[in-house]
């Protein structure tokens, strides 16, 4: 029999993705030639494909030693396998092994990503600096330091990277979403739309990016395309809670309560965990009357949510207009106590209308504060998160008109304070703030957008018109990186 005609066969089988015919010739090539490294090399490519990752370093290293001198890409390739394996250790010795013998982007790449499992983020960010070093024009090593610096809060060296990666490439969709999302987080919606625009022409199918476009019409105040497009972002994620939080949110400054209430019971049951959706719920529960429900949903969401100050001042609105002002007081004086660890946190002050309703409720139940006196020289809040979510902006009493309030995702969200209402209580804290950044990846589907009856066909071409602010528009996003890890990817191997 022919090595190389079953050699290149194993080849073929493998690019149309029958690996395991294609693991079954290579194993015929290595009886034909035992001595042969690459067949060896290429049936543990097989087994690392198949899942079977500790053949596939068994594999690897009979090839390591039949090796004369160092071969970067067995060690680079047994990294990857030991990183499947959660043997960091070891992955982090290969991985190290391999840039000593061959600097390649793709193995300080993974480096990178071994040290973010390990939650050790500086030396993530500085390997991508060593990356850069190397591989200044390689976009997908500037993007994905941009986004950490995102992540860590240093949105200027975020945004040069961003900038650098779009220069080289100003198709990136990664980096496109993530500059929008800056934008966004800095209530600069028309340039935000202005990427999203862009991306949507590579991945229209994004939920994250639909996502983002909504926030952005939000923050425009044009609420009937922002639930268009968070309606196409549903549709194409089902069962993403961060769009079903933010279609409550929609519906709630609208005054839709009980669509409000639809939507945010979805996301409670998709992530029970996040006090700011049980907020929320127990708002439109308010409006809906059913004050028994309301009382344990501000209940849990106090319970759950023990650092943003809103929580805790629209419990105390609820309490103080049902004759509760022992609960009330107690639950003002929670919020002068949050205020505090709010301002040693961050440096940075509370929105101005949160501490004016704070302020009144306690002269109304005669508490007296230093908190609600006003600093000089306030700080304006900024998103604390890379990830997308809305700000919220919550209604309390039960005649406050619409209130204009969001916060954008993505690798960034925006704290975006409400408009006029009697009692608006913005949030303070992104509900995703310790999430681990979610990865964003365009579905290849194409959907419908969702629009009303009197609008244009392309929600995006209804906003370079300036059309009637109820024009349905364009879409939104999330946080633009993803972690493979856990995939078997054939591209983590080389």
């Amino acid at each position: 029999m022919c090595e190389y005609a079953n050699y290149v066969q194993g080849l073929i089988l493998r690019q149309e993705g029958k690996i395991q015919e294609s693991f079954e010739l290579f194993q015929l090539c290595n009886i034909l030639n035992p001595s042969s490294i690459e067949n060896i090399k290429q049936m543990a490519r097989a087994l690392f494909l198949l899942g079977r990752h500790k053949l596939a370093v068994e594999a690897y290293i009979q090839a390591e030693n039949k090796c004369d001198k160092a071969d970067w890409e067995i060690h680079h390739n047994l990294g990857v396998c030991y990183m499947h394996l959660k043997e960091y250790d070891n992955a982090r010795e290969q991985l190290i092994f391999a840039l000593e013998q061959n600097k390649h982007h793709q193995t300080f790449a993974m480096l990178a990503k071994l040290y973010l499992l390990e939650n050790d983020v500086a030396s993530s960010i500085n390997t991508y600096r060593a990356a850069i070093e190397y591989f200044p024009e390689n976009g997908d090593l500037h993007t994905t330091l941009g986004l950490l610096f995102m992540q860590t809060g240093k949105h200027q060296q975020a945004f040069e990277h961003l900038g650098t990666a779009l220069t080289f490439d100003p198709n990136n969709t990664r980096a496109l979403l993530a500059a929008g999302s800056m934008m966004q987080s800095h209530q600069d919606f028309d340039v935000a739309l202005a990427k999203y625009r862009v991306a949507a022409q590579s991945i229209p199918e994004s939920p994250p990016l639909w996502n983002n476009i909504a926030m952005c019409f939000f923050g425009k105040k044009k609420y009937v395309a922002a639930i268009s497009c968070l309606k196409r972002a549903n549709y194409l994620a089902p069962f993403d809670w961060k769009i079903l939080y933010n279609l409550g949110l929609v519906h709630l400054t609208m005054q839709q309560y009980t669509s409000a209430f639809h939507f945010l019971s979805a996301a409670v049951n998709l992530r029970p965990t996040k006090g700011h959706i049980f907020m929320l719920l127990a708002i439109s529960l308010t409006y809906l009357d059913d004050e028994e429900n309301a009382r344990q949903a501000y209940e849990q969401a106090v319970s759950l949510e023990s650092r943003d100050p809103s929580v805790c001042l629209n419990y105390a609105v609820f309490l103080q207009n049902h004759d509760d002002a022992e609960g009330a007081r107690r639950m003002i004086n929670e919020f002068e106590a949050r205020v505090v660890r709010f301002r040693q946190a961050t440096g940075a002050d509370l929105d101005t209308e949160v501490m004016e309703i704070g302020a009144k409720l306690a002269a109304i139940l005669g508490v007296s504060g230093s908190v609600f006196q006003k600093r000089s020289g306030r700080t304006m809040l900024e998103a604390e998160d890379e990830t997308v979510l809305p700000s919220e902006k919550l209604i309390i009493t039960k005649d406050a008109d619409q209130d204009g309030g969001e916060t954008p995702q993505d690798a960034d969200n925006t704290l975006n304070p409400p408009e006029n209402s009697t009692l608006l209580v913005p949030s303070t804290h992104n509900p995703e703030l310790h999430d681990p950044p979610a990865e964003t990846e365009a579905p290849d589907q194409e959907a419908t957008p969702l629009k009303s009856e009197q609008e244009e066909q392309d929600p995006m071409a209804s906003e370079q018109e300036e059309q009637d602010p109820d024009t349905l528009e364009g879409p939104l996003e999330d946080s633009p990186e993803n972690d493979e890890a856990d995939k078997y990817q054939d591209e983590d191997l080389v």
